[in-house]
């Protein structure tokens, strides 16, 4: 018996590190439909806080959404939550499936560091890559929001917590639950070292973790703002997954709908320019301290025009609500005292506010040669560094991101729509996705993600649990098996993940300290077939128990998972497939 295609791609559906999304970017979306499908964020609608969401207008409705989970979810990175693994290991699994070099351009386990930006940064310092040495690397794997939730158990965390991709999973999940959100607006996107979505309404909004980025916000200039640039201003966005499909900087089909993708480059693009205005010229310095040396702000005092150099008046945003960009700027400048000013203009700086009057009056479009020209000469009279201020001026108002090539692609063969709307219930959607699984891998691969085995092959899972699971193997490497089997039974008899047939993977049991009779059975196993693989290795399952023979012992538990009487012959299998 060998490896599967389907095998591998159902197993990683279940496990989705960072590599497995990134070979079957459709997991991306499956992830979603899992979220989707689970009962917790539909809890979220009976909260207080969405009371009346249904009468708010959409961007009112996204706003509630993102303070919910704000107050909920913190972002997490820690990198070994998930235990570590090899490049090797993963290179060897994937081999028939993509070359080393592609993935080294695409991927940061494996030698991406992205444009100047990351160069700069040391990204493998930035990210804390550069505490694992040779050819170890650590498992990046999305949370289902029943993982997310569960961190609550962990020891420093009070609340959910997840990694980017997770974030964006949930966040498009309840964007389509909570907020009403159709699904044909929401599109999820990876670059090689972060994931966010874009949402058309109104002018575009990004989710970015936890926080939400409108159009407006992305030209403000705050180091929140900054913070959320970097992946579209540095990386290549790699996946663009969206109801329709997928496309992939990498692979030569594209299931998405053109027409789909076309509104979403238009749009995204669309939102990341915008003209050159006063506002923008204080937001673009705000951001690019750089060149705050290159102005001073003129400003009556006592009557008479005095001067502060640009740097000192953007100090004096900090920590307060006055901002030179906008309405509030004579209560900034007024609250400086007098001595901050001086009496004549400081020699080789451009005065902002005749930069702002040349602005407007002239209606400058940085897109025509001849305004940009026009625009370095009228700041190269007074700073040196203007030619270079305007070249960086132009890239902060019109980011081109670097998405898919859709021309380049074939056109993958059609498939059943998933067909779900704002309007049905959970059940309904469950029903229409098992209806369409068949006819639609998208669908049939959620089910996977949503963990349920009474409704997927267990083998896949089952591959999962018993080769991607290193926590605790790790953790327990100290216990004997008579200590590690008197701890599992100790941990509370209570799944992360509700209902029939869903089951947590050994190292959610370990991480979160809970888990059902069947999951910690399977966690024994886990680390029970890492200490001796030549040993037999038997699960049997019925729905209300599950019984563990290794080897010479036989672990009993009871379970509430209502799984249908079977036999599961692990170790055989494994080295079946081996």
């Amino acid at each position: 018996m060998s490896r599967t295609r389907e095998l591998e791609r159902r197993s990683s559906a279940v496990t989705l590190s960072d590599m497995e999304v990134f070979i079957f970017p459709e997991l991306m979306y499956s992830l979603l439909l899992a979220n989707i499908m689970s009962p917790r964020i539909w809890r979220w609608r009976e909260d207080s806080w969405f009371d009346g969401i249904e009468k708010m207008k959409p961007y009112k409705r996204i706003s509630r959404l993102k303070q919910f989970i704000m107050d909920h979810y913190v972002f997490n990175l820690d990198l070994d939550t998930w235990g570590l693994t090899t490049k090797q290991r993963e290179l060897a699994r994937f081999s028939d499936f993509i070359d080393a070099d592609t993935l080294a351009q695409s991927n940061a386990l494996f030698g991406y560091e992205g444009d100047r930006y990351y160069f700069s940064i040391d990204i493998r310092t930035h990210f804390g890559l550069d505490k694992y040495e040779g050819d170890v690397i650590p498992y990046w794997k999305t949370e289902t929001v029943e993982a997310m939730d569960a961190f609550k158990y962990k020891p420093a965390y009070g609340n959910g917590a997840g990694e980017c991709v997770s974030l964006a999973a949930l966040y498009a999940a309840s964007l389509f639950i909570v907020a009403g959100i159709p699904l044909k607006d929401i599109f999820l996107m990876a670059t090689p070292l972060h994931s966010q979505n874009f949402v058309d309404v109104d002018d575009g909004i990004l989710t970015n973790n936890r926080r939400l980025l409108t159009k407006a916000m992305w030209f403000n200039g705050t180091a929140l703002s900054a913070q959320a640039r970097r992946a579209l201003e540095n990386e290549r966005v790699t996946i663009v997954a969206h109801e329709t499909g997928h496309v992939h900087a990498v692979y030569d089909e594209a299931t998405i709908d053109p027409a789909e993708y076309a509104r979403f480059s238009e749009r995204l693009h669309s939102y990341l320019r915008t003209p050159i205005s006063e506002e923008i010229v204080v937001s673009f310095l705000r951001h690019n301290r750089e060149f705050q040396c290159c102005f001073q702000v003129r400003w009556p005092v006592h009557g008479v025009d005095h001067y502060i150099p640009a740097e000192r008046a953007f100090f004096y945003e900090h920590g307060g609500p006055y901002r030179l960009s906008d309405r509030t700027r004579a209560k900034l400048l007024d609250e400086i005292d007098a001595e901050e000013y001086l009496a004549t203009p400081l020699p080789r700086r451009i005065v902002l506010n005749d930069f702002e009057t040349f602005i407007r009056e002239n209606k400058i479009d940085c897109e025509k040669p001849e305004d940009v020209v026009r625009l370095k000469r009228e700041l190269g009279h007074d700073c040196e560094e203007g030619s270079v201020a305007i070249d960086a001026l132009n890239a902060f108002c019109h980011v081109s991101p670097r998405v898919p090539d859709m021309a380049s692609k074939r056109r993958g063969a059609d498939v059943e729509p998933l067909g779900i709307s704002s309007g049905m219930e959970r059940e309904e959607i469950v029903a229409r996705l098992e209806s369409v699984r068949a006819r639609n891998q998208v669908a049939d691969l959620a089910f996977y993600a949503y963990r349920d085995l009474n409704r997927a092959d267990p083998w896949p899972f089952l591959l999962a649990a018993m080769e991607r699971n290193p926590v605790s193997i790790s953790a327990a490497q100290e216990m004997t098996d008579a200590d590690l089997v008197d701890f599992v039974r100790s941990l509370p008899d209570l799944s992360i993940y509700d209902g029939p047939g869903r089951l947590a993977q050994p190292d959610e049991v370990w991480n979160y300290g809970r888990g059902d009779g069947v999951e910690k059975a399977l966690l024994l196993a886990n680390v029970f077939h890492a200490r001796q693989p030549d040993s037999s290795l038997e699960l049997s399952v019925t729905p209300g128990s599950a019984r563990l023979v290794a080897g010479d012992g036989i672990y009993e538990f009871s379970s509430r998972k209502a799984l249908p009487p079977q036999v599961w012959p692990l170790a055989e299998w494994l080295r079946a497939i081996s």
